[in-house]
């Protein structure tokens, strides 16, 4: 299915996974351990675990405090220790991971084009604003809406709700851009036009919807809007 330009008014990204390379995490990691990429991965996932549960219990807290919990479970089952200071530069890397090297030009197309731009994640403001300072993208990004400010994190709908409120543009009207497939459903519940960006070349789950389009860069959703 291909996006239709006529029906969408705004665009709004993810951040990780999205814009910035989480994969990248791994280099704060290899001079403590010769398995830096797997040990990186169980760091993601679990606090993708923990944001989630937290979502659905009613316990929020900031993304940088589930990091540092994820953090220390993924060195704690691979007997890794670190000291604090060392604890303090592995989490650094999340406002300096690598960026896609489509991002800058693609949201620069969509903006020269028209649309609005904003990112949508569950990292905390003070993240957000390392993010696009590393990513060079402030020129183009009207805001960013953090899960910190809703309360409780994605895929839950109040943050992709609070993207609406804050555009002031009706949330059928917003294409979303995730590489995550839970985040890419929560959108698409929530009601805006899901889109899934694919770089890895992964097959999608037909588990409960499909996305309305999925692309490859920041560059194909420009062409698919026209732009």
């Amino acid at each position: 299915m291909a996006l239709d330009p006529e029906s969408v008014s705004v665009v709004a990204f993810d951040s990780y996974s999205t814009i910035v390379d989480v994969d990248t995490a791994a280099r704060a990691l290899s001079e403590h351990t010769d398995d830096a990429e797997s040990v990186s991965d169980l760091w993601r996932s679990r606090s993708l675990s923990y944001a989630m549960h937290s979502a659905l219990i009613d316990t929020y807290r900031p993304f940088d405090d589930l990091l540092r919990d994820s953090l220390d479970y993924a060195l704690a089952v691979n007997d890794i220790t670190v000291d604090e200071n060392e604890r303090e530069q592995i989490l650094e890397v999340y406002h300096n991971l690598a960026v896609f090297e489509d991002v800058h030009e693609g949201i620069r197309r969509l903006t020269d084009g028209g649309y609005d731009c904003y990112i949508v994640s569950n990292g905390t403001p003070e993240m957000l604003d390392s993010l696009v300072e590393h990513a060079d993208i402030g020129a183009y990004i009207e805001e960013t809406i953090s899960a910190d400010e809703v309360g409780i994190y994605k895929p839950a709908p109040e943050p992709y709700r609070e993207a609406a409120t804050r555009s002031e543009t009706p949330i059928k009207e917003i294409a979303y851009v995730a590489a995550g497939w839970w985040d890419v459903r929560g959108a698409l519940h929530a009601g805006m036009v899901s889109v899934r960006i694919d770089r890895k070349g992964l097959p999608w789950s037909p588990y409960d919807g499909t996305p309305v389009a999925t692309i490859e860069t920041f560059h194909d959703l420009a062409d698919e809007l026209g732009v």
